[in-house]
């Protein structure tokens, strides 16, 4: 292997290693708020908190979601080119357009909340709703500044400003939904529904600490950028040769590229809407009680879907590197980097993704136990159910980024618009035929999800000319991720037989499975000393681990 691909592939997993960490930190953090959050608001204020979140999701995903992705493409082809002045043209036209798409987002919630949340069945979730209008503003003016540093091949600025987002956003968000909380309870006596009202009040106070949290964030990378641009224009004034691209062919390009991504995304993330609306009225229709309903709901938003989304986020997080990098050698038409970088983090993504769904199996129980004080049998197979969907939604994805990043944009975009049909068909036809209520959302969830691996995979197989070795990629770490799994299995229950707490069972199990998962790799040669190098700080540990005889030695 040469120099120069040892460290293409090294930077694009430690690149991905970081955002992944600041990911996998704020989603833990996430996690743990919602603990507290869940005990003050119950499951009908997470139904509420859900329902706005689905709501503020699909207009972020409309007017901004698809702006750091779109930005450090630009960005990056600009970088590969060493062309600093347009780069700073994609910048300023990055900002403006997202300013006014921003605005628009806000706008239709601030005016429309109502109207919104009544056409999902959850009127009591608009409060919290109208607390996110300017939240949309705000993210699309801190996507642009995301993206921007994303294309300069550093994930630093966005990995630090995710955790300060997250911590801000759990602080104010459990302290805003206490108080309202306690607010709507008196105001509930005197339109005597008390249990709603406080519900919904809780809930628009947690939905005040997301606001807070992207404020916060926005305010760190204002002041990244004042402190990188001091530097950075003197590479601006010293660029006078390169081409100067016009603002108005810059929007044009920006447009051009947002529209796939963002009709993918849309599309992609539009299901949990499509689920919501199929699901509360079939179950409506099949005579389910509404506190039921919204309690099912409640379940599987702010319990099954926060848990499964931690190890997600990993995904996410290397596929925001994936693009830049594969953008970069696309541009470079380096067609042997662009397959190798594929397979690598395809491969990574694999080895972290199989191993988590195999953990939320076997502690499925205790983990609603422990974090959710929740004993409901329901809850606890839902995620038994569910869990393999972290496999499929990771590779998905990944794989819809791998494709923005050989510049196949529409590809994404037209399985998406399959699966999620297909989709609903297979949600109508567990409900109505089989019966099987909320399970019936995440197995067609799943499906979904599965669909798309399938299609995206397909595609890079033709148009990247990519061939993953299915032994390596699935098989070994599957194999792997379920001896793990067992064990753990197996090692909670014994401790839980010794120590009949729940609790000391449970973080002891995780932490046991972390360690077993890593020697089954290491010593079935899962993974290769070169993998391990690739890691932030990889080259220490693979030496650590060749004293400690789990590496083989490198001579």
């Amino acid at each position: 292997m040469t120099k120069e691909r040892s460290n293409s592939d090294s930077q694009l997993i430690i690149q991905g290693s970081i955002l992944a960490g600041a990911s996998i930190i704020s989603r833990i953090i996430g996690l743990v708020y919602r603990i507290p959050l869940t005990a003050i608001i119950g499951k009908t204020g997470n139904d509420y908190y859900g329902t706005a979140y689905e709501i503020y999701n699909i207009l972020l995903i409309i007017s901004s979601y698809s702006i750091p992705l779109a930005v450090s493409k630009l960005v990056a082809a600009r970088a590969a080119k060493a062309e600093p002045g347009n780069v700073m043209r994609v910048l300023k036209g990055s900002l403006i357009f997202a300013s006014i798409t921003g605005t628009a987002g806000m706008l239709v919630i601030l005016f429309f909340s109502n109207e919104l949340c009544g056409f999902l069945k959850t009127p009591f979730a608009a409060p919290a709703l109208t607390v996110l209008g300017p939240v949309i503003l705000i993210v699309a003016l801190l996507g642009v500044l995301r993206g921007f540093f994303q294309g300069l091949s550093t994930m630093v600025p966005t990995a630090i400003s995710q955790v300060i987002e997250q911590i801000t956003n759990a602080v104010i968000s459990i302290v805003c939904a206490y108080a309202l909380f306690s607010y709507g309870q008196k105001a509930g006596r005197i339109l005597v529904n008390a249990d709603n009202t406080a519900a919904s009040y809780g809930a628009a106070g947690g939905t005040m600490g997301t606001a807070a949290g992207a404020l916060a964030a926005l305010i760190f990378f204002i002041f990244v950028f004042l402190v990188f641009y001091a530097k950075f224009k003197k590479k601006v004034r010293k660029s006078v040769s390169e081409t100067k691209e016009s603002y108005s062919s810059l929007i044009k390009i920006l447009v051009l590229t947002i529209v796939p991504v963002l009709l993918s995304t849309t599309i992609y993330n539009i299901s949990s809407i499509v689920d919501q609306t199929l699901f509360k009225n079939i179950a409506v229709i099949q005579g389910y009680e509404a506190k039921q309903i919204s309690e099912w709901w409640g379940v599987y938003a702010g319990q099954f879907r926060v848990l499964i989304n931690v190890p997600i986020s990993i995904a996410s997080a290397m596929a925001s590197s994936a693009v830049v990098s594969l953008t970069k050698a696309f541009m470079l038409k380096k067609k042997a980097s662009v397959k190798r970088q594929i397979k690598s983090v395809t491969r990574f993504t694999m080895l972290i993704a199989f191993p988590c769904t195999a953990g939320l199996m076997a502690l499925s129980g205790p983990l609603m136990m422990l974090l959710f004080s929740d004993t409901d049998n329901t809850s606890s197979m839902m995620m038994l159910v569910g869990a393999v969907s972290v496999v499929f939604f990771s590779l998905s994805t990944l794989s819809n980024g791998l494709l923005q990043g050989v510049d196949r944009l529409r590809i994404p975009v037209i399985n998406a618009a399959i699966s999620l049909g297909l989709q609903a068909l297979l949600l109508i036809l567990l409900m109505r035929v089989f019966n099987l209520n909320i399970y019936a959302v995440i197995i067609a969830n799943a499906f979904y999800a599965l669909l798309m691996c399938v299609l995206n995979n397909i595609a890079l197989s033709k148009h990247a000319n990519v061939r993953l070795n299915f032994v390596s990629t699935f098989v070994q770490p599957a194999a792997a991720s379920a001896a793990m799994g067992v064990l753990t299995f197996l090692f909670y229950h014994a401790m839980h037989y010794i120590t009949h707490s729940n609790t000391i069972s449970t973080i002891i199990s995780i932490i046991f499975g972390i360690i077993s998962y890593a020697l089954i790799l290491l010593l079935t040669r899962t993974i290769s000393r070169e993998e391990v190098e690739r890691f932030p700080k990889g080259k220490k540990i693979a030496r650590l681990l060749t004293k400690m005889r789990l590496l083989p030695d490198e001579r």
